[in-house]
């Protein structure tokens, strides 16, 4: 309490921090809040999701504002709406004792006429999510352009959302003697240019380093073949009981698809990405902060803005594009000086990428090994009987102790143990008593590795490939999935690229004969890596030239299936589970 007073907070907000049971301001307050007080300036704060950052906006404008004033001093853009409403609930806790204070928020999908008429009472502070306010300001329901404090929240999320347009044409309504203080987790360039743009000489306040992960969160990652990626979650789950987690994909459809597989296999899981509705997010996001649903599986963009207390563990299923957004991923978890864990499950093609985060966050992944099935009954065991130990006793039993003592005379205590504990074993044991090891050691993802193939195609950067382009085109021709592809090296008239071994046969199937416009496009395996191939000689040079289109599919001469060429209806599904029911 009287940590908070020497930052120079009023008596007011002093009792709101007393009744909110805070007790020490973290470190991104001690910074800001006495600052921002202290002095009109512009401000560029870097730190972590989890750190205090509302409370170190929120105490300095509720403290400058004058609230006995109905106009709109106070605007705060966040990037959803989860995070509009909880930074809403905060100032208006923060504020409790400030008298005739209204903030309100603005977010799409509810009322735009409810939310207008509660602006035109008199909102000395506004938090809105950028669509919905630009709508609002448009129709002239919202006037910010006398307001004195404004906050980009989560800068780096709202513009890798796309909003960077939004916040251009939002800010030019309002007035350039403002003050901006722009609170982001990382520094990436399109953040640099709001701030050069919007800002007047910003002091910077750094917490930790650019870009770096929080503190308190341990990294790990887990080598597996990419087939296995799915037995390898459900390990990871069983091997921790207690698990409260974010699982992010990259795609809404494999966010459905994996909920919908653990939900099948007994698990108490939940999907969040961007087909649902708000009724349904609503509802999963309740669920998910009642611990109904322990484990979420989210899309970047949906995940957005969740700020949920006690999260053990962060699952990368898959990685990001940007890698910059693992920072916000695992930034999830370890809030509030808790400890937690961000684990990665990463196929060969992705091993690199790890180093790459290593650098950006600063700090090193831990090399671990998916358990074993003994392991994994060994640690449920154990988590029973701690559950057992830690059990309070319902006496409203003890009239039918007599009975249930009769049904069991004939045991002895160890019998009766080896029953009770039978029970979860049993069921876990029969699973996993022949189950395989999922691990892939480091040097299996050399590049002479028995795992993976090399393949040489007669098409190159002459036909208006780059290596990615590339790639999405044999993604497309051979209906794999985005890691099963990699390696690709173009070349001027020619390339190169692998898969696992698993899909040879496919690959040579597919271009087996495979011809385009009279022309051959041959696939066939590379002996020689580095040595230069005559595939492409003695061709005009521009025929065959296809190029992806921006909406998907293959404009200008697109490809035409000829031979033995195969669609994914054809191929065996591979969506099996195992069919285990895990307890409830």
């Amino acid at each position: 309490m009287n940590k908070f007073k020497a930052l120079g907070l009023e008596e007011n907000l002093l009792k709101a921090i007393e009744d909110l049971g805070f007790d020490t301001p973290t470190e991104v307050q001690e910074k800001t809040i006495p600052l921002l007080l202290e002095k009109k300036t512009d401000l560029v704060s870097l730190a972590q999701t989890g750190t205090g950052k509302t409370a170190a906006f929120g105490f300095p404008m509720l403290q400058k504002i004058n609230i006995e004033s109905r106009t709109t001093q106070g605007l705060i853009i966040s990037p959803t709406r989860e995070l509009c409403i909880q930074i809403t609930n905060d100032l208006i806790n923060y504020g409790k004792h400030y008298k005739g204070l209204n903030v309100v928020a603005i977010y799409g999908g509810a009322s735009i006429s409810d939310q207008a008429r509660k602006v035109k009472k008199g909102a000395q502070i506004i938090v809105a999510t950028p669509g919905r306010i630009k709508d609002m300001i448009s129709r002239r329901m919202i006037d910010i352009s006398k307001i004195e404090y404004c906050v980009l929240d989560e800068a780096d999320e709202m513009l890798n959302m796309g909003f960077y347009e939004d916040i251009t044409e939002i800010l030019s309504h309002s007035p350039k003697e403002k003050s901006t203080w722009l609170f982001s987790a990382t520094m990436p360039k399109e953040v640099s240019s709001i701030a050069r743009k919007f800002m007047h000489t910003p002091v910077e306040i750094t917490i930790g380093s650019k870009n770096t992960g929080a503190k308190n969160v341990s990294h790990e990652y887990y080598l597996v073949n990419a087939r296995d990626r799915y037995q390898a979650l459900k390990r990871l789950a069983d091997a921790n009981p207690s698990i409260f987690s974010l699982i992010f994909c990259r795609t809404k459809r494999d966010t459905q698809k994996i909920a919908e597989l653990l939900i099948e296999d007994g698990y108490s899981a939940g999907a969040l990405h961007g087909d649902l509705s708000q009724n349904q997010r609503d509802i999963v996001m309740k669920s998910f902060r009642s611990r109904q649903i322990k484990m979420l599986v989210a899309t970047d963009v949906a995940a957005r803005g969740i700020d949920v207390e006690d999260i053990t563990h962060v699952i990368n299923y898959q990685l990001p594009d940007e890698i910059e957004t693992y920072t916000h991923r695992s930034g999830r978890t370890g809030r509030a000086g808790k400890t937690g864990i961000s684990m990665v499950i990463i196929s060969k093609s992705e091993y690199r990428k790890i180093h790459t985060i290593e650098k950006m966050i600063q700090k090193k992944f831990i090399a671990k090994e998916i358990p074993s099935g003994m392991e994994i009954c060994e640690v449920q065991l154990f988590h029973l009987a701690n559950k057992i130990k830690n059990t309070e006793i319902n006496h409203d039993i003890d009239s039918y102790l007599p009975n249930i003592n009769d049904v069991l005379s004939e045991f002895s205590k160890d019998e009766l143990v080896k029953k009770v504990f039978s029970v979860e074993f049993t069921r876990f044991y029969n699973y996993y008593k022949n189950a395989k090891d999922l691990n892939v050691s480091g040097s299996d993802y050399s590049e002479g590795s028995k795992d993976t193939v090399r393949y040489f195609i007669n098409i190159g950067g002459k036909d208006d490939f780059d290596w990615m382009s590339l790639k999405d085109f044999l993604r497309d021709m051979l209906q794999l999935g985005k890691d099963d592809v990699y390696r690709v090296d173009v070349k001027d008239s020619f390339s190169f690229f692998n898969t696992d071994i698993a899909h040879q046969e496919l690959v040579l199937g597919i271009f087996n004969d495979f011809q385009f416009e009279g022309r051959r496009i041959s696939v066939e395996i590379s002996k020689d890596t580095g040595r230069r191939r005559g595939g492409g000689k003695g061709r005009d040079k521009r025929r065959g030239g296809f190029k992806k289109r921006s909406g998907g599919g293959y404009e200008g001469n697109k490809p035409k299936f000829k031979g033995r060429s195969r669609r994914r209806s054809d191929r065996p599904s591979n969506t099996g589970t195992g069919g285990r029911r895990r307890r409830s």
